[in-house]
């Protein structure tokens, strides 16, 4: 099976390819350049150095959330463009799953995006079991406390959001450091996780492809405060 899988959920891109497991090629980019500029120019040098083109693939992988709305929109529009002419599946990954696939060991990885507003994206995962630890979900970095305190296994942070995570835990006990230009997100993480859902039946059509923000938008956000606040002086 050829995999084709693009990671866009933050400020870097990456493209991979994959083959029945083995990788073919793979490209990280953190240039300060904008996804709309980089990504098919990316999937177009990754096809023709593998020399293949997109009839040869037989599942796309993309990340659907959670990571920057334009980011994921600008994913998820490429490869429903690329998969819809012959309906290829596919795999709408959490970007934390596909973080936490690029690393192995008798640990746990706790992932996480920067959400701003003093929150990340998070999630735990057991690299052993490959169990999942905590949900995908919008938290504050303070509120881990917890799950930090009561992890059994060493623990490191990975994301473009791993930063606010040590800036509060990089002392307790059991956590253990990771280089920065190793916590970022790459694309065979996100084709792994892919082939694991088409083999669960977890793929789907181009145009089922969706995004999951999970959290509303800014402009949703403040139109929903603006509304509340209406609410509030009409009731008094």
């Amino acid at each position: 099976m050829n995999i084709l899988a693009v990671d866009t959920a933050g400020k870097t891109a990456s493209v991979a390819l994959m083959r029945d497991g083995r990788l073919l090629y793979e490209v990280y980019l953190d240039g300060g350049l904008t996804h709309s500029e980089t990504l098919l120019p990316m999937i177009d040098t990754c096809l023709k150095l593998c020399g293949m083109t997109c009839a040869d693939i037989d599942l796309y992988g993309v990340n659907a959330g959670p990571g920057s709305f334009t980011g994921l929109r600008i994913g998820l529009a490429a490869i429903k463009g690329l998969a819809l002419p012959k309906q290829v599946l596919c795999a709408p990954v959490s970007t934390l799953e596909a973080l936490a696939a690029c690393h192995t060991g008798a640990g746990t990885v706790l992932c996480a995006l920067d959400a701003r507003r003093g929150q990340v994206y998070s999630a735990a995962f057991d690299l052993e079991t490959h169990a999942r630890l905590l949900d995908d979900d919008a938290r504050s970095a303070a509120s881990l406390q917890d799950f930090v305190k009561s992890c059994k296994k060493p623990l490191f942070f990975v994301g473009d959001g791993a930063y606010l995570c040590y800036n509060i835990y990089s002392e307790a006990e059991g956590v253990l450091p990771m280089p920065p230009a190793l916590r970022g997100g790459h694309a065979v993480g996100v084709a792994l996780a892919a082939q694991r859902m088409a083999q669960e039946g977890l793929a789907v059509p181009p145009a089922a492809l969706l995004p999951d923000y999970h959290r509303l938008s800014q402009a949703e956000r403040e139109r929903a405060e603006r509304l509340a606040a209406a609410q509030t002086e009409t009731s008094e």
